[in-house]
């Protein structure tokens, strides 16, 4: 390697073991996903078929508690209500918390409850945080189930009916987690993001749960057995990641959470690098605080199911930390007198993980078109995401660590209004 041409022997063999680590994590990883995602695709996704029956389903299917808790959603929540009330399945009432908005989400909020009986609303006089308005709708709620989804999240019409179904298979799962899809692509951040919840979340999920476990829910879109809520306390006010919090949580208590990759969700993301960026670490924060927070009670022989995924975020970190010194280090070296250009991956292992990386995302693609029709025309544009994405997933996993060990305990995560595209802001 050319980088370590530049430094003594002792240093270039203790910064190999860096090196190799920097390039075999994504590279097997990438591959420990391309497997587990299309398994889990050939076993779980054959059918998109529902053995449902609508006109009985007030005799035979449980009542469904839909919560969406509402931080300024004025512009987007008449959209979101419209499609729920939409929804192919009958037994359902939609609890509509408007957590302490300073636009017109309440007044909008109590004229659709006059129009429609299932709807109800519950107003928060001051802005409390995400958890605690979910909180709060949880112990109002008549259903058996509560699906909670985002204030500007819109759901298939079939979602609830297949997220129940699921459900019903086992009284031992205690969360499904739905299939987040996004609908704002008119920009190049935006369509690299229709790459990456195929590439990297729709196949992490998938892959784990082929072993088990799943690192989180999808908080945007997720059902949850109320009785598993009520024995883990519902949500934690404090964790910045609620649903990551609440899917260790549920799983610590043994219950299953799964992913249903049929109950589709339309969601709008960040289509600006500061919007990006703010998102990304506050995910980075909150999986910090879960990691270390549970970190004990997974340390638990009992508990060994969870190791995987422990351990898979744990190294996804130790990575973080190891390409920020590594590209350190190639900075300083630029700057020495008579110093080769630095290479962090020799170049036949950079094309390497280029290819498996631009396969990943292929394999991916394919298995969500079966639900996302057009994803093939947006290849192209995902070519750029190793380089985006990895560089802004390291640096918010660098900047999460000092944010989180400095943050104070007993902290309320409260709202702030996200980037949600050019379009849609």
């Amino acid at each position: 390697m050319d980088f370590l041409n530049n430094l003594s022997g002792f240093s270039a063999s203790v910064l190999q073991p860096l090196y190799w680590y920097a390039f075999y994590y994504p590279f097997v990883m990438a591959w420990v996903w391309m497997f587990g995602g299309a398994v889990h695709a050939w076993i779980f996704e054959k059918s998109d078929t529902l053995d449902f029956d609508p006109l009985s389903a007030y005799k035979t299917w449980p009542m469904v508690s839909i919560v969406v808790p509402c931080f300024n959603e004025a512009r987007h929540i008449r959209e979101v209500v419209s499609r729920l009330q939409q929804t192919f399945y009958p037994n359902f009432e939609v609890i509509l918390v408007n957590d302490g908005s300073t636009d017109a989400t309440a007044e909008i909020l109590d004229e659709l409850c006059r129009q429609d009986s299932r709807l109800r609303a519950v107003h928060h006089e001051t802005n409390q945080g995400k958890a605690v308005g979910l909180n709060t709708a949880a112990l109002l709620a008549r259903g058996e189930y509560i699906l909670g989804i985002d204030g500007d999240a819109l759901t298939d019409s079939d979602a609830v009916a297949w997220m129940v179904l699921r459900m019903r298979q086992s009284p031992h799962v205690g969360a499904i987690t739905g299939n987040p899809r996004i609908r704002n692509r008119t920009t190049l951040l935006g369509r690299m993001q229709v790459g990456e919840f195929s590439s990297t979340i729709g196949l992490i999920k998938r892959s784990q749960q082929m072993w088990g476990r799943l690192f989180t829910v999808s908080g945007v879109i997720a059902m949850f057995r109320r009785k598993a809520l009520l024995e883990v306390g519902c949500w934690n006010p404090e964790a910045l990641t609620e649903d990551i919090d609440i899917t260790w949580r549920l799983q610590l208590k043994g219950w299953r959470v799964e992913f249903e990759a049929r109950a589709l969700c339309w969601i709008l993301m960040p289509e600006t690098l500061r919007g990006l960026f703010k998102q990304r670490l506050r995910w980075a924060i909150g999986g910090l605080q879960t990691l270390t927070r549970y970190s004990g009670a997974v340390a638990s022989p009992r508990q060994w199911r969870m190791w995987p995924i422990f351990i898979e975020y744990f190294a996804s970190v130790l990575w973080a930390f190891v390409m920020f010194v590594l590209m350190l280090l190639a900075i300083v070296l630029l700057g020495l007198p008579g110093a080769t250009q630095p290479t962090f991956i020799p170049a036949w292992h950079g094309g390497l993980l280029a290819a498996t990386c631009l396969l990943q995302i292929l394999v991916s693609l394919v298995i969500d078109r079966h639900y996302d029709r057009d994803l093939l025309r947006y290849y192209a544009w995902t070519v750029w995401y190793p380089i985006a994405f990895w560089l802004i997933s390291m640096f918010c996993t660098v900047v999460a660590l000092p944010i989180m060990v400095m943050r104070r305990r007993g902290r309320r995560a409260i709202w702030t209004s996200p980037d949600r595209g050019v379009h849609h802001a």
